[in-house]
């Protein structure tokens, strides 16, 4: 584990993934001179390796699979898979994870953050058919101040989604305790845990405007 990288001190509901891999590539995106391209690619790994374990609970029933020799003992999936990214960050996770699941139908919230109040302003919203039924990922690489998250997070369940999963890259101490206590039953995975936010709401060390990384705007 790299020193500084990471918080040690649990906090409640949050899963900090702790893998060599996970600490190399969290490394790299912190990095001010790491170009768009390579913080794509990078973020969107970091993505499949967060949400490897966001899912550890998803459900599944025994099913036969017909192998070239014969038929063997597999799995299928119990409900659907819903990712819902937070625009416009968020779709640079969906990406990562769509290619680990690609049977994933996806939903998108586009929020932009208040810069004077530091509040969401929601845009856009839409969610496939079924998501009511389906198991629900939601998307954002940085967890700051947690009030984006956390109105997306309403706006779902107004909508008829009882139950969600939230996966970050890098979380803030202070952002992880707004959102849990806004949504006491959400479980939140990171790669990174931070202690504190700047006067901006940015968290810092953090790895700056994950947007403007992924784009290069």
């Amino acid at each position: 584990m790299l020193p500084g990288a990471v918080t040690e001190q649990a906090l409640p509901g949050f899963h900090l993934v702790r893998h060599p891999l996970a600490d190399l590539k969290v490394s790299a995106l912190r990095d001010q001179d790491t170009p768009p391209p390579e913080f794509r690619r990078l973020l969107q790994e970091l993505s499949q390796l967060v949400a490897y374990e966001a899912l550890r609970d998803f459900e599944t029933v025994p099913a036969t699979v017909q192998t070239p020799l014969g038929p063997a003992p597999g799995a299928r999936a119990a409900r659907p898979l819903v990712l819902v990214p937070v625009l416009r960050a968020g779709l640079a996770m969906a990406d990562g994870v769509l290619r680990m699941f690609p049977a994933a139908a996806v939903g998108h919230i586009g929020m932009f953050r208040n810069e004077e109040t530091l509040e969401p302003v929601s845009y856009y919203f839409r969610l496939p058919p079924g998501a009511g039924h389906a198991q629900v990922l939601l998307l954002d690489p940085m967890l700051a101040t947690g009030n984006s998250l956390a109105a997306a997070a309403e706006r779902l369940k107004k909508e008829g989604i009882p139950k969600m999963t939230c996966a970050c890259i890098v979380a803030s101490r202070p952002g992880v305790a707004r959102l849990r206590a806004a949504h006491p039953d959400m479980t939140i995975f990171g790669a990174a845990l931070d202690d504190e936010l700047d006067e901006r709401g940015y968290i810092t060390p953090g790895l700056g405007d994950a947007g403007d990384r992924i784009f290069g705007t």
